[in-house]
This record gives structure tokens, C-alpha cells and sequence, in this order.
């Protein structure tokens, strides 16, 4: 009898395992969805309400909106404070808001749709695709600005330029290169061409322009060693457009964007979208004060040819939800697959980095996402499954397995308090 209880239980596990693995995608995010059916009350909903107005009352941020979804259900959805002070124009969930580096996940499930496609693959070097990609190592910087190199200890893979471990920009090369870059701009008086740019400025047409001057320079260290942030997916970006035969903005709109039915999600707009952009403010000495629109300014351009793969996206929170739910669920939603499961997988549960790196104790990359574990997490409710990234000016998102749940939060401010964990800590307190 024992050994049929015993059968019974392992039967019972297995099951609810394998239902688990192949519960169908929540094919749409639902807004209508029951607060009691999908774990959670107005009370606890209540207590992110009274956090993210008590940012808004203190004036530690201008505006915030946050998004909360369990198994495909929203829960939370709501905007507080202004989009733009000075004129009392109240946020809403459908304000556009800057991106930035949260362009570097789909920028990487862009290439992994290449590499489904059996046109690349991970391990591949990049000089396979790209031969003047650098091979060598700097080791010493004269005082007149001519180096001395060796040659790099293993080849730069697509792997590398994932996981930002690709060495390209790094250490002491970007301060040779953007000396470089400042004499050859004050030269020419230059001009900052349109779309965002890293930094702020250049006025190349094409992101290639940017990428080929870029492979000039060496490496600050071998590919595989340490973490760099940011430039490695320009890189990447430019290799999209090498093997795809399309721009970054058409493969990228037209393999993932569209498809999953984020429709504001762009690096350029109409004029008459600007209206549409959270202004940015800044916390300075208690006191928010404006920043530069720079930033929102530079999607309203006639000339619509440069888009970096590191940065440039911009759109509503529900559009990037998307996404992440498309994540969660494994690569598909919108009755459409972007990547199959044991890509999601390849990306987000194998760490690409040395154990000590220049990210700190306990950070781990994937490709394309930091992976949360035992001894790093933005707080402790997050799960070992997890895994994420953010945006400069605020805008942080999670996506988490294990409590098949997503969760996003958007501000516009380039200098702020550390408030993300406050509301993450809520948004996860929604189902306990």
C-alpha cells in the first residue's frame, strides 16, 4: 500500500511539473482580469497606490507608472503624478517614456531569431561576419596617444557581445577613443545628427558609420574575461543588419515589434507624437528641477537612418510588458513564436561572466539580461529564476519564472533616489 501511495505522489509531482512546463501562453495580457482570481485584494493593491502617491507628494519624482501582471493577468496599471509640471498635465499609462538600455533585450532576441534561423550561431566568432572586428589587446598608452597591443587570448564570439564581456570600448580605450572622437568633432563642427545617440552626440548617418570607426580601436581585455558595459550591443546591433540584410529598425519592427503588437514602440516618430513624452526632471537638493528633452526631441527627424542597438526605443509601459509577458512565456504571445523555449532558456539560465567581475559580488549576464541568484536580488521576494534589466533615466523591469509574474516600473529622471526596490518590494507583497 505504501509503495501505490508512494507511486501516486510521484505521479501527482510529475504531472503537475509537466502541466506546469506546458500550460498554455497567455496569448494577451488581461486587463479585466479579477483581483481575487489572480491572488490578490484592493487592500494590498491599495498599499502601491499610497507608495508610488507618496513619491509623487514628496516630490521625489515628477511622474512614475507601474505595471504588475501574474500569469497573463494585470493587476496593476496605473500612472501618478505629471508628465509635465510646469503646464499640470496629469501621467497617464499611455505616456511615451525614454527606453534606453531596455533596447538591449530585444536588440538580443532579434540575433537569437537569427539564430534560429540557422544564419549564426552563438559560439560563432564575429570575425566570421565581420573581419575588421579588433583581435588585439591594449597594454600600454604613450604620452603622445600611440599605444602598444598583443594579440587577444581567445576570439570575440557573439556570446561575448551578449553578455557585454566582449572587451570592445573598454578600460582605457574608451578615453582614446573619445579624445579621438572630441578633436575630430571640434575639427569639423559637427553637429549631433537625429535619434538618440550614446553620449548624447556624434553625427554619423548609419549606425555601421559608428561601429566600423569603433573596430579601429583594440580591445581593453580578452573577450571572456570581464564585463563591460553597453557598447558590445551596438555591436551587436550591426552585426543584426549584416546577416539580416535590413536595418536594425526594419528587422527589429517587423520580426518582434509588430508581431507582438507593440505599435508605439519606436526609435523615430511622427511630430505629433512628442506630445506624447513624459518630460524629464531630475531630483537636485530635494527639488525637482527640468532636465533636457534632448532625448524625446531627437525621435522628430525627417532623416530616420540611425538607430543604435543599445539604446533608442521609446514607447508606453503596457507596449514593453508585452514583451517581457512574451518572455515569460517562453518566446510566444500574440498567437505568435519569437523563439522557441530552449532559447528563452540558452538566455536567461546560463551565466556568461567570470565569477569576479566589474559588475559586483554575485552579478551574473546571460544574453542580453542580468540573472538574479542567491547572493545578488533587488530584493529578497525575487526568485533565482528571475531575470532583468533597466534604462538610464528609471524605467526597470522583472520577469520572473517561478512566480509566473512580470512587473515594470517607468520614471524619467536621469538623477533620482534608488525607488525601484520600494515598489518591487510591493508589487511581489500583491500575492503573499
Amino acid at each position: 500500500m505504501k509503495n501505490i501511495l508512494l507511486a501516486w505522489a510521484m505521479a501527482a509531482v510529475c504531472t503537475g511539473s509537466f502541466a506546469q512546463q506546458t500550460a498554455p501562453a497567455r496569448q494577451h495580457l488581461n486587463y479585466k482580469a479579477e483581483l481575487k482570481q489572480s491572488g490578490t485584494d484592493e487592500t494590498r493593491v491599495g498599499r502601491i497606490d499610497s507608495l508610488l502617491q507618496s513619491f509623487v507628494d514628496e516630490k521625489k519624482v515628477s511622474s512614475v507608472v507601474a505595471f504588475v501582471a501574474k500569469g497573463g493577468n494585470v493587476v496593476y496599471n496605473k500612472a501618478f503624478g505629471y508628465k509635465d509640471i510646469e503646464n499640470q498635465i496629469p501621467a497617464t499609462t499611455a505616456d511615451y517614456y525614454i527606453k534606453f538600455s531596455q533596447t538591449k533585450a530585444v536588440t538580443t532576441v532579434a540575433f537569437m531569431t537569427l539564430v534560429e534561423k540557422g544564419l549564426v550561431a552563438v559560439d560563432d566568432p564575429v570575425s566570421k561576419y565581420f573581419p575588421g572586428i579588433p583581435d588585439r589587446v591594449l597594454i600600454s598608452v604613450n604620452e603622445d596617444g600611440t599605444y602598444q597591443t598583443r594579440q587577444a587570448a581567445t576570439p570575440m564570439t557573439f556570446a561575448h557581445l551578449m553578455s557585454h564581456s566582449s572587451g570592445l570600448n573598454a578600460g582605457p580605450v574608451a578615453k582614446l577613443r573619445r579624445e579621438q572622437m572630441q578633436k575630430e568633432a571640434a575639427a569639423a563642427q559637427e553637429v549631433t545628427g537625429p535619434g538618440q545617440r550614446t553620449g548624447g552626440t556624434g553625427s554619423a548617418r548609419y549606425l555601421k558609420d559608428d561601429m566600423i570607426a569603433l573596430a579601429k580601436y583594440p580591445l581593453g581585455f580578452d573577450p571572456g574575461s570581464e564585463w563591460s558595459y553597453h557598447i558590445s550591443t551596438n555591436m551587436l546591433g550591426y552585426m543584426v543588419e549584416l546577416i539580416s540584410g535590413k536595418s536594425l529598425r526594419d528587422y527589429i519592427k517587423s520580426t518582434i515589434l509588430l508581431p507582438l503588437g507593440m505599435n508605439d514602440t519606436d526609435w523615430y516618430y511622427d511630430s505629433g507624437a512628442l506630445n506624447r513624452f513624459v518630460k524629464a526632471y531630475s531630483l537636485v537638493d530635494g527639488k525637482l528641477v527640468p532636465e533636457s528633452n534632448k532625448y524625446s526631441e531627437a525621435t522628430i527627424s525627417p532623416v530616420q537612418t540611425y538607430a543604435e542597438g543599445a539604446i533608442g526605443l521609446n514607447g508606453p509601459i503596457g507596449d514593453y510588458a508585452k514583451f517581457c509577458q512574451m518572455l515569460l512565456n517562453r518566446g510566444e504571445y500574440n498567437g505568435v513564436r519569437i523563439l522557441k523555449p530552449e532559447t528563452i532558456d540558452q538566455m536567461t539560465k546560463v551565466n556568461r561572466l567570470p565569477a569576479k567581475n566589474s559588475g559586483g559580488k554575485g552579478f551574473q549576464f546571460g544574453l542580453g539580461f542580468e540573472l538574479y541568484n542567491s547572493e545578488k536580488k533587488p530584493v529578497p521576494e525575487v526568485s533565482n529564476t528571475a531575470f532583468a534589466w533597466g534604462g538610464l533615466y528609471g524605467t526597470e523591469y522583472i520577469i520572473d519564472p517561478e512566480n509566473d509574474m512580470i512587473a515594470l516600473f517607468y520614471l524619467n529622471m536621469p538623477r533620482r533616489e534608488p525607488l525601484y526596490p520600494k515598489f518591487l518590494n510591493k508589487a511581489y507583497q500583491l500575492f503573499r
